[in-house]
């Protein structure tokens, strides 16, 4: 069969379309010329070598003759299996059915966007998006990095400013319409970020309730205790509790939370928890003292 096109693609003979691209892919992007200027002579004869296997596989008709006839078949040598003459054929008989390949930049060019991801960009005439590189589903791993790293002169830098608004909540978006990255021939994505929050060392925040868990012990629990908080914007509060903690009690001060952010002048509510200490032993006398004072007459 002379030249091996499956071999060269490193793809079997029953291939479907979505590998086959893959596969170029990613070994068009390892052998290209400017990818390998110290070997660029071997590059260049590997790169065009696997544009070619592409152009054949990728193309129904000439990949029916070349499974049939191999490479003897594309170059008109033999007649195609399926009409009993060669295209183009009145009566049957061997006219030409030439196969006639495409450049290697060309293919590189409309399965990548552009014609030269490393160096000066190629086709993209220098627009590359603000962190550097293209975006889309046709882009492998490999691309992303050479992008990022070769982008280089004609790159466009932009500083996108946010403002973050008092009370966003996790998972908040902020998209910038056609902010991300450029591709020849196709509207600039949309740049998203995603607000996340770290997490506070004294409040958890639950909607727009800000939440805190002060320790007491059993007698402040029961006799009364004065919460002394400072607050997410540096003030003191001193909140006086009267009322008997239990276990599941909850002090609620009105307006303490969580600014929100569609009414910037209210606030959620701050919620304090109690996590109560209890004795680790009594003695008689303290247990029938407490006996006493809590036994109702």
């Amino acid at each position: 069969m002379g030249v091996d096109y499956y071999k060269i693609l490193q793809v079997d003979r029953s291939v479907k379309d979505d590998d086959l691209k893959k596969a170029y892919r990613k070994l068009a992007m390892k052998w290209h010329p400017d990818k390998n200027p110290n070997n660029k002579k071997e590059a260049e004869a590997k790169f065009k070598q696997i544009s070619e296997a592409y152009d054949v596989l990728s193309d129904p008709q000439k990949r029916a003759v070349y499974d049939q006839y191999g490479e003897e078949g594309l170059n008109g040598q033999v007649p195609p299996p399926d009409a009993g003459g060669f295209p183009g054929s009145s009566d049957g008989g061997p006219t030409t059915f030439r196969f006639n390949p495409r450049s290697a930049d060309d293919i590189f060019s409309e399965i990548f966007g552009y014609s030269s991801p490393f160096g000066g960009m190629g086709d993209m005439g220098g627009r590359v998006g603000a962190s550097g590189f293209p975006m889309g589903g046709m882009f492998s791993e490999d691309i992303f990095a050479q992008l990022r790293s070769g982008a280089g002169e004609g790159s466009v830098e932009e500083i996108l400013t946010i403002e973050i608004k008092p009370g966003w909540k996790k998972g908040t978006k902020i998209t910038f319409p056609e902010k991300g990255n450029e591709q020849r021939g196709v509207i600039p994505a949309d740049l998203v970020f995603v607000i996340d929050e770290k997490p506070h060392s004294v409040f958890k925040r639950d909607g727009n309730d800000l939440v805190v868990t002060q320790k007491i012990s059993l007698v402040e629990a029961l006799t009364g205790y004065t919460a002394q908080l400072t607050t997410l914007d540096g003030r003191n509060l001193t909140i006086p509790i009267n009322s008997v903690v239990s276990p599941t009690y909850e002090e609620v001060v009105k307006g303490e939370g969580m600014p929100i952010p569609k009414e910037p002048s209210k606030k959620g509510n701050l919620r304090i928890k109690f996590n109560i200490k209890f004795p680790s032993r009594l003695t008689s006398e303290q247990k029938s003292g407490i006996k006493r004072l809590l036994t109702s007459p």
